[in-house]
């Protein structure tokens, strides 16, 4: 089990989640109910944690898969998905191990939150090659980090590493500054807006 893992599972265990209520970056908002808004599809939440990002995009007509590997995640977000209202299938799975998990191509949204920047290099490899394989030709990737540097034990990601890692089959759309909740300084984090090559 790699580092990242064994920190978030140990975070659940004793109940310290500082992301858990995260603010909901504006880009998020803009892309469902915005007025150049994505038409509903199907959307994968990848580190979808206790589901907030899920039940939103599931509350305004998204077809949505939440994935984590965190047991106690996965309790969680399917207790506040039931008690919303909201019809969203949590799957627990590696995120480099997505399509063994059952998940199929075709998702015209991809959102992480706090996934990839945490994660080591041969984590970040199976990553590209899971959403990549698993993202409609022309999806969006809506990805929020720290910065490197920036998010204490957490590695971060900048853009041109972001890039690296995703490869060929993605293009930069969009970047900017946010969301920052108490425990983050402004500026530390970003959100990067991706299309998947058609």
């Amino acid at each position: 089990m790699a580092y990242h893992q064994l920190l978030f599972r140990a975070m659940y265990f004793v109940g310290f989640t500082p992301w858990d209520g995260h603010l909901r970056p504006d880009r998020l908002t803009s892309l469902v109910e915005g007025g150049s808004a994505l038409p509903p599809g199907r959307a994968l939440d990848v580190g979808c944690g206790t589901g907030d990002a899920a039940i939103y995009l599931a509350q305004h007509g998204w077809r949505v898969t939440g994935v984590d590997f965190t047991p106690k995640a996965l309790e969680k977000a399917r207790r506040k998905a039931a008690a919303a209202g909201a019809d969203v299938d949590f799957v627990r799975s590696d995120v480099a191990e997505l399509r063994e998990a059952g998940l199929t191509p075709g998702f015209d949204l991809v959102l992480d939150f706090g996934l990839l920047h945490g994660t080591d290099d041969e984590t970040r490899a199976g990553y590209a090659r899971e959403v990549t394989a698993l993202a409609a030709p022309g999806g969006t990737l809506l990805l929020v980090g720290f910065l490197p540097g920036e998010g204490g034990p957490v590695r971060g990601i900048g853009q041109a590493e972001l890039l690296r890692a995703l490869g060929q089959d993605w293009a930069l759309v969009d970047s900017g500054v946010g969301p920052h909740g108490p425990l983050q300084r402004q500026g530390s984090m970003r959100w990067y807006e991706l299309r998947r090559a058609v």
